[in-house]
């Protein structure tokens, strides 16, 4: 018998689309701001209008293509989709320079990518190679190549760089100073100048980002929402998010839509509590979905030590007692590693294209949206 339910909240009550905007925003800038590479500095502005950037996104990730593969290969991180796409054109960018420069280029990727590489690569480029241009389209067949999955694709983009440009390295990971220089510049593009000193320290590096954050674009209206979680709480369940969003930008939001209020604020688990454990067990990193972490850590709630939710044996005993309700690959795998059930909301990137993938699975549940939860818990 359910008695807790936790869910998702991109794809699940609160579309994805402006994520994978500012995602390829971000790619897009470290790619053509004279800040980072400069590709084409001109190309670059912070305040891009609507129809840039339906064009951008459309041309980042080859017509949503690049997106598709990384989400069926289990990631569910918008910071780590933008560190793999643009970490793959920087090799492409290097393996461009390798043939006119040689490995002097090449050993560029032996150790971490900082901010000063990054200044180094611009000069390069503008002096070897300055009519390099990405090409969005190979990213995928490149990677088709492989079968990593989850977290093994930022990995992998080390297999990329010894193929395209020649060298043994392991610079590229979750734990690297380009990650988290991606992961920076993508909370400048959600949240805006006026929000992202609260999140990562600092003022944006580029000012005039208005942010996404007050933009955001409810799957099912508000009051059905609303409705949904009051019907559920009066039936007993217990409520709790496990999502990819830092904190910031899942109580802004749904606080904004007046649902906040209906979920247990002690099993409210964001990317922010998953940073959290990664800096006390960067043993256990990385711990974002598909890792079972942040509906585990919903599972027992806030105040359970870190240390037990980490070690946690599993599948847990009492599975079925808990629903995951979710619109990705990486949420059924975080599911089923837990040994709990979990609902498939068609309302994610692919739509009712993810039907048969689910059905393929074996998903519990499938639902058009979450609104069917009450269909299956009567």
């Amino acid at each position: 018998m359910i008695k807790t339910i936790l869910f998702d909240v991109d794809g699940v009550m609160l579309s994805e689309e402006r994520y994978f905007d500012a995602s390829a925003l971000t790619v897009w800038e470290l790619l053509y701001s004279p800040q980072y590479l400069g590709l084409k500095s001109d190309a670059f502005t912070p305040a891009p209008q609507e129809t840039d950037i339906r064009r951008i996104r459309e041309e980042v990730f080859a017509r949503d293509e690049v997106l598709d593969l990384i989400k069926a290969r289990g990631i569910n991180s918008n910071w780590d989709m933008v560190y793999l796409t643009f970490s793959y054109h920087l090799i492409r960018l290097v393996e461009e320079l390798k043939s006119q420069m040689g490995e002097k280029a090449a050993s560029l990727l032996g150790g971490q990518i900082d901010r000063e590489k990054l200044a180094q690569l611009r000069v390069w480029k503008e002096a070897y190679a300055p009519g390099f241009a990405p090409d969005y389209a190979a990213f995928t067949p490149d990677f088709a190549k492989g079968t990593a999955q989850k977290a093994e694709m930022l990995l992998y983009l080390n297999q990329i760089a010894k193929e395209r440009c020649g060298i043994e390295t392991d610079t590229f990971s979750r734990n690297s100073v380009l990650w988290e220089l991606c992961q920076e510049t993508f909370q400048e593009w959600y949240l805006g100048d006026e929000r992202v000193a609260a999140s990562i320290g600092r003022d944006t590096m580029q000012p005039g980002k208005k942010g996404f954050l007050a933009d955001e674009i409810p799957i099912v209206p508000p009051a059905e929402l609303i409705e949904l979680l009051r019907t559920l709480k009066e039936k007993g369940y217990t409520l709790g998010i496990g999502t990819g969003r830092p904190t910031i930008e899942t109580h802004v939001p749904l606080n904004e839509l007046k649902v906040l209020e209906w979920f247990d604020p002690d099993r409210i688990v964001t990317a922010s509590h998953v940073l959290q454990a990664e800096e006390e067990y960067p043993e256990h990193a990385p711990l974002s979905k598909p890792h079972p972490f942040s509906y585990v850590k919903g599972m027992l709630g806030l105040s359970a030590p870190n240390s037990g939710v980490v070690n946690i044996p599993l599948p847990i005993a009492n599975g079925e007692e808990v629903l995951i309700v979710g619109d990705s690959m990486a949420d059924f795998l975080a599911a089923r590693s837990i040994g709990c059930q979990f609902a498939a909301t068609l309302t994610g990137l692919s739509g009712q294209e993810a039907r048969s993938k689910f059905e393929e699975v074996k998903a519990d549940y499938i639902l058009d949206d979450v609104r069917g939860l009450l269909s299956i818990l009567k």
